[in-house]
């Protein structure tokens, strides 16, 4: 189904434009939110499944429990709707869509191209945004069913972003014309075994969809290949994988450990929840102990068929000719493959059967009634208008627990039990639980750590890596986390932006000069650096100073950044006192000369 030009437009708001992706299920087109002034991604289910009216209610059900999914490593779903569009015909049809988060990047099917392997370090932080994802979303109670490359984006900044939340279980839920034996073709590499079986799947099928796309970011290649999606299929259900580092020598023997055990045949002998899995696989990527057993106990605990266990306890017979015996494994391989196609079908027919599309027809369509109404939406409304729109509708209001929410702004109605448009009798209590804001999470310590250790202990912490700056630092290497900010141990909401110094690896040259030569040294030494002088001889008239040995200069200057435990050259100048001259004073044009005495004749006492 190609929506036809010119533009068109859903739930009056949503601009249809370019297809930018097709998938088995559905197609996606990029939109344009009018009211909010932003692209989004409109994904559109295929005709022929849109018109099943057991479909549309499920599909309605997932589409509404993928919405309350908010997480930072899951494509947000922001709005599902139903519309009547222009076919390539020229007539119209209802078709259900879902509005979700443009995502730009690229998925990890197109990271791995042609069996390309990617670096153990990106494997794992790959790897580790899907188990967050999943951690989350099993506990709001929805399974994936559906992990592949195919679904997991990567946005231009390297977050992880996992897709298709709640549609894949919608799908697999619906009787519509695609079957289940349709649906293990499309992504049989990924398949768990109790899915190949047609059985009930839980978190831990996740996991182990989540263990072979592991298995193909380490080695390249998916852990199962084959002909035909039965061939795969059946491998997934009778045989043991080769451990990742038979394929690519450099993935250490933890790493072997933690995916074969994901890929465990029986579920519980699988890790029981994606936390569990996440611990084991960062532990692994430190060179740490993990919890997973060794490579060699899966080996021994593997499921033969029937005929190689009879095989096995039977006398040998004569000997066999190669081709006879290639006979023998062709033949034994159909009998299996025969075998797990009637698994499937019988898988199918009971499903059916359970949801009632077969023996029972399809679920009845509620007819309306005077007694019944559907529930309003509440999302982003305060407590009082949320309790006045329920209660406007004869029903019974009643607030719930408080949830985290890193979407809707704390005081704000997140969600309603049961959920909007759901058909309820009048007087139907409805529990609205309304946000607490963004969970409170601790700013980890990873001073002294790589950057991409940093990185991965910050966003395991639900949190994402602001701006990186360098510092100048002696005590800690090149390249290493110097701080954080907010510092290590402060609460900050999930999803804020933590910021890295990193060092340089540099030191910065002090201001040594008017220092003695003894105090140089110290400071020179305490800045990681060496540092060698030459002496110059010098007079000072500062009688303190005489005999001393002073910095007069230091090259690279003060202030000049450089490598750690380089040198630095001091100019030392040794200074003798020099008394300064007195000064004689010079005589003046002001100075007066005394006047002579007059000499007298002593002559008087002749006279008389």
């Amino acid at each position: 189904m190609t929506i036809q030009s010119p533009q068109q437009m859903l739930a009056g708001r949503y601009e249809l434009r370019e297809l930018i992706g097709r998938g088995g299920m559905a197609e996606v087109h990029l939109g344009y939110d009018t009211r909010l002034s932003r692209i989004v991604a409109i994904k559109l289910l295929r005709s022929d499944i849109a018109g099943d009216p057991t479909f549309q209610a499920r599909f309605r059900r997932e589409a509404t429990s993928a919405a309350a999914l908010n997480h930072p490593a899951i494509v947000a779903v922001y709005d599902s709707g139903e519309e009547e569009l222009t076919q390539p015909d020229g007539t119209r049809r209802a078709v259900p869509f879902i509005v979700m988060e443009y995502v730009e990047g690229h998925t990890v099917r197109e990271l791995l191209g042609e069996g390309e392997a990617v670096p153990i370090s990106e494997a794992v932080e790959i790897t580790t945004g899907v188990l967050d994802a999943l951690e989350y979303s099993h506990r709001a109670g929805i399974v994936h069913r559906d992990i592949k490359p195919g679904n997991i984006m990567l946005t231009q900044a390297g977050a992880v972003k996992v897709m298709d939340f709640g549609i894949a279980r919608a799908v697999e839920d619906s009787a519509a014309t695609v079957t289940q034996t349709h649906a293990v073709v499309g992504t049989a590499q990924y398949l768990s075994p109790e899915q190949a079986r047609g059985e009930v799947v839980d978190a831990r099928s996740d996991l182990y969809s989540t263990g072979c796309l592991l298995y193909e970011l380490l080695t390249g290649q998916p852990p199962f290949t084959g002909d035909s999606a039965v061939a795969i299929a059946y491998q997934h259900v009778r045989e043991i994988p080769k451990p990742p580092s038979s394929i690519a020598a450099d993935i250490p023997e933890s790493l072997d450990r933690v995916v074969l055990k994901a890929l465990a045949k029986n579920r519980d002998d699988r890790y029981q929840d994606a936390a569990h899995m996440r611990a084991d696989l960062l532990a692994a990527a430190r060179g740490l102990d993990v919890a997973a057993p060794a490579t060699d106990s899966w080996a021994a605990t593997t499921v033969l068929p029937q005929e190689a266990e009879a095989a096995a306890a039977a006398p040998s017979p004569q000997e066999q000719t190669p081709a006879e015996e290639e006979e023998q494994t062709r033949r034994r391989w159909w009998v299996w493959a025969l075998v797990l196609v009637a698994l499937i079908a019988l898988g199918t027919l009971l499903g059916l059967y359970a949801s009632g599309v077969l023996g029972r027809g399809p679920e009845p369509t509620p007819t309306p009634s005077a007694t019944a109404v559907a529930v309003p939406s509440v999302s982003g409304m305060s407590e009082s208008d949320a309790q006045s729109a329920i209660e406007n509708l004869g029903l019974v209001y009643e607030k719930g627990d408080d949830v985290n929410s890193d979407t809707i702004d704390a005081g704000l109605a997140v969600s309603s039990d049961p959920g909007e448009g759901t058909s309820v009798l009048l007087g139907s209590t409805v529990t609205v639980h309304f946000s607490s804001g963004s969970a409170m999470v601790s700013v980890p310590d990873v001073s002294g750590q790589s950057q991409a250790d940093a990185r991965t202990a910050i966003t395991n912490a639900g949190l994402s890596v602001g701006d990186v700056t360098t510092e100048d630092s002696t005590e800690v290497a090149s390249g290493a986390v110097i701080r954080t900010d907010p510092v290590a141990g402060t609460s900050v909401e999930r999803g804020s932006s933590v910021s890295l110094v990193v060092s340089s690896g540099k030191t910065t040259v002090p201001n040594v000069i008017g220092m003695t030569q003894d105090e140089a040294q110290s400071a020179i030494t305490a800045a990681g650096l060496t540092y060698n002088s030459s002496t110059v001889e010098g007079t000072t008239d500062d009688e303190s100073k005489d005999d001393q040995y002073i910095v007069t200069a230091v090259d690279p200057s003060e202030g000049n950044s450089v490598d750690a435990n380089s040198s630095v050259t001091l100019t030392i100048t040794h200074y003798t006192y020099k008394a300064p001259a007195t000064a004689t004073p010079e005589p003046t044009s002001d100075t007066v000369t005394p006047a002579a005495e007059p000499t007298t004749n002593d002559t008087a006492g002749d006279n008389g």
